[in-house]
């Protein structure tokens, strides 16, 4: 079971090893992907509060349509206080769902306990690009990445012993990946075929887990 303590601890992790970098360039690749780590970082708060609206009104067929992000000379220290304080909200609004909210993700319609689980996967994974961008060492804790691994990836047989490390793969970040992959916002007992839900309009999600 994952819950909204997940999303803040996951939150309270990644926060608590980035604050130590706020005066270092956030305009630094973050690890082995293309964005800067200020965009990564944007992302993560622009994911968890596109989330939080997702459940707050219950969205079924589509994302709510608004944008969010950091000022644009928000300094470091000013970015990472925009995604943490994303984190808090969408812990609040998963805490205040009721467990029948069912709402829209491209990969699936998923319930308060997905969405907690997608949080905590957007935090950890790109918490590790952030922090290999900028020199801090991320260390989540075994016990979330084990309950994520089986709330998201039951479809995905498990080739790596520790759950951190293997959540690392499954995502792309560590050799073994596999060519293709997407995390399963749907609860275990609901139908999922893991195809892309449509839209009804056209929309540019913000990546392509976003």
């Amino acid at each position: 079971m994952l819950t909204a303590d997940d999303v803040e601890t996951a939150t309270d992790c990644v926060v608590e090893a980035l604050r130590p970098a706020v005066d270092a360039d956030w305009g630094v690749p973050a690890g082995s992907i293309e964005w800067s780590c200020r965009k990564t970082a944007e992302h993560i708060g622009q994911a968890n509060l596109h989330w939080a609206s997702q459940l707050a009104v219950g969205a079924r067929t589509q994302y709510v349509r608004w944008s969010a992000q950091a000022q644009p000379l928000a300094p470091p220290a000013g970015v990472l206080d925009f995604v943490e304080a994303a984190g808090r909200i969408l812990a609040l609004v998963v805490r205040a769902s009721p467990a029948r909210t069912r709402a829209f993700h491209p990969w699936g319609i998923g319930d308060p306990e997905g969405f907690a689980g997608m949080a905590c996967v957007e935090w950890l994974v790109h918490g590790q690009d952030l922090a290999e961008g900028l020199g801090c060492v991320l260390e989540p804790p075994a016990e979330l990445c084990d309950r994520v691994l089986t709330r998201l990836f039951p479809h995905e047989p498990r080739v790596v012993d520790e759950p951190w490390p293997e959540l690392l793969r499954l995502t792309g970040r560590t050799a073994g990946a596999p060519e293709s992959w997407k995390w399963r916002p749907t609860p275990l007992g609901e139908p999922w075929d893991g195809a892309p839900v449509p839209e009804p309009m056209p929309f540019t999600p913000l990546s392509a887990a976003g």
